[in-house]
């Protein structure tokens, strides 16, 4: 029974040392070192089931990752690291390693945005009929658009704002500054959904030039940019969970029309 244990713990902490990092020998080769206080290559590999013609690499690999150590003898002899030094030691080192990659990946994701724009643009010279309208279903999507239009607007920016919200806008520092580049903006909210905190980014929005009125309900989401383009998100009204899809346009006629049925409920709603 104590055999079986033991053959249990092996097993779980191989498995453990692997969901770290390392791979299924060097966590062997280290389990094996740590229940001894020297080892020879070839007699290690014995041990640990390592294929004689990996050992060597294997060794190399554990001294790299701070697993193992050399201590030079009359033969190489090989030893553990204590578990409390090398794991915490190994994580931060993978933490900085990958730290290092995300800030590459990112400077390279930031030109290719780039290229891969001019790439599109240019493709879009010779858009098809329907091109004007696009179905997004995603809401990172959805909020990575309304930025983008909210961003390039010049001259007006209407908007439904109702929960739940991909993009809150009382929380986007772009709709501020849109209204300091001299945009005109109008907010209606359903007053039902407004909070003290939301109230208070109203009063904000106010002081700063940005009209917001409240209405009992609105029909959807809207945003309106510059009447030329925007986006409606549409609730599925089907599906156990609700969910939002929107339609992105880029059609002054679709502009108009939505700027309209803004106008309308504008007109009949009251300030906060």
């Amino acid at each position: 029974m104590e055999r079986e244990l033991q053959d249990l713990d092996f097993q779980r902490f191989w498995r453990r040392l692997q969901q770290i990092g390392l791979n299924a020998y060097e966590a062997r080769a280290y389990m094996v070192l740590i229940g001894h206080p020297k080892f020879k290559a070839l007699e290690l590999a014995a041990r640990a089931n390592v294929p004689r013609q990996k050992i060597y690499e294997v060794l190399d690999s554990l001294a790299e990752k701070g697993f193992a150590q050399v201590v030079q003898e009359k033969t190489k002899l090989f030893s553990a690291i204590e578990p409390g030094l090398a794991i915490p030691n190994y994580i931060a080192r993978r933490d900085d390693q990958l730290r290092l990659e995300l800030s590459e990946q990112s400077r390279v994701a930031d030109a290719l945005i780039d290229d891969l724009n001019r790439a599109y643009s240019e493709a879009q010279e010779g858009r098809g009929t329907l091109d004007y309208l696009r179905i997004v279903a995603d809401p990172r999507q959805t909020a990575a658009q309304y930025r983008k239009m909210t961003a390039t607007a010049r001259t007006e920016y209407v908007e439904f704002s109702r929960p739940p919200y991909a993009v809150d806008p009382l929380d986007e520092q772009l709709v501020r500054e849109a209204r300091l580049r001299g945009v005109s903006i109008r907010i209606l909210l359903e007053g039902k959904t407004l909070d003290d905190a939301h109230r208070q980014r109203l009063r904000e929005y106010q002081a700063a030039g940005i009209e917001v009125r409240q209405t009992t309900s609105l029909p959807m989401k809207l945003a309106v940019f510059d009447r030329k383009c925007g986006l409606i998100a549409l609730l599925a009204p089907l599906v156990t969970k609700p969910t939002w899809t929107a339609v992105l346009f880029d059609h002054p006629g679709m502009a108009e029309a939505m700027s309209g049925l803004f106008a309308d409920y504008w007109g009949r709603a009251s300030d906060l």
